[in-house]
């Protein structure tokens, strides 16, 4: 589509006897008139209907192209966890890329790697992975906001250094692949934590208390205060696509905390793509 067809179909977005016509017409064309969107959004008044108009209808595109994306993602076995975390980034933060990921996560990757011995004890891992994270380069637990949507979005976990506990576990997940290192993700109800598995000696990781160190014990009195019962998946790694889907489910909690409906039900529809995998 030219810019004077969008031009002129964007215009008719004031008017109420064809606007929902002319959503659906625009939405049928796809994620390719995201740009054009982009580019004419200045030119109304913040305010205005047909701002508003548009800017829904974006964040609807955008939505659209995440899904799919995610969804071949998925399709493909979800091996990729930063371009999964970064696809769901894309839903707010369409210009970031995920080569500027790589690249933040290379530095990070480099500032543990220049620290590491051939044969090191397990703590003495921990001990530098977590140094590293915390301490000189400042993460932080985001206690304070809990459960805004920013600790579901990778790229700004990256730049704010703070997110919630299954973000800041794929800080040191992805960590772990590039030093190979067997650390994994685990989902627990209400708390996501990492295992380290150490052949006949795994232990866990709770990243978002500073890298606290735990057992098999204490996910079983964990479990026993929640009224939970026991469940193999609660002690074992979980995939790639368990981690992206555990986020995306905070982001759509996230949502509805805040009061934004059209965004939660956005991301509702993009977990109920991933539900077969």
């Amino acid at each position: 589509m030219n810019i004077r067809d969008f031009k002129a179909m964007v215009s008719l977005l004031d008017d109420p006897d064809v606007a929902t016509e002319v959503r659906d017409n625009l939405r049928g064309i796809g994620p390719e008139i995201l740009p054009l969107i982009e580019a004419e959004l200045d030119t109304y008044a913040p305010e205005g209907e047909v701002r508003k108009k548009m800017e829904a209808l974006r964040n609807e595109l955008q939505s659209d192209a995440v899904y799919g994306q995610l969804k071949a993602w998925a399709d493909g076995g979800g091996e990729d966890l930063l371009k999964g975390l970064w696809l769901i980034s894309q839903l707010v933060y369409p210009n970031t890329t995920l080569e500027s990921l790589r690249a933040e996560m290379n530095r990070i990757y480099l500032d543990v790697w220049v620290q590491m011995r051939e044969n090191m004890h397990p703590a003495d891992v921990l001990n530098i992975l977590n140094t590293t994270i915390f301490e000189d380069l400042g993460f932080e637990p985001n206690v304070k906001s809990f459960h805004s949507p920013q600790n579901s979005l990778f790229n700004q976990v990256l730049s704010e250094r703070t997110g919630s506990p299954v973000s800041l576990s794929c800080v040191y997940i992805l960590l772990a692949q590039k030093l190979d290192i067997p650390l994994y993700g685990v989902n627990l109800p209400n708390l996501f934590v990492t295992l380290y598995d150490l052949p006949g000696r795994p232990f866990y990781v709770n990243v978002f208390n500073k890298g606290q160190i735990f057992y098999k014990r204490d996910i079983d009195d964990y479990l026993k205060q929640m009224n939970l019962e026991p469940r193999k998946e609660y002690y074992q790694a979980c995939t790639h696509i368990e981690i992206v889907t555990r986020v995306l489910t905070n982001l759509a909690f996230a949502y509805q905390k805040s009061g934004q409906p059209e965004l939660e039900e956005q991301v509702n529809r993009i977990l109920e793509g991933l539900q077969s995998h």
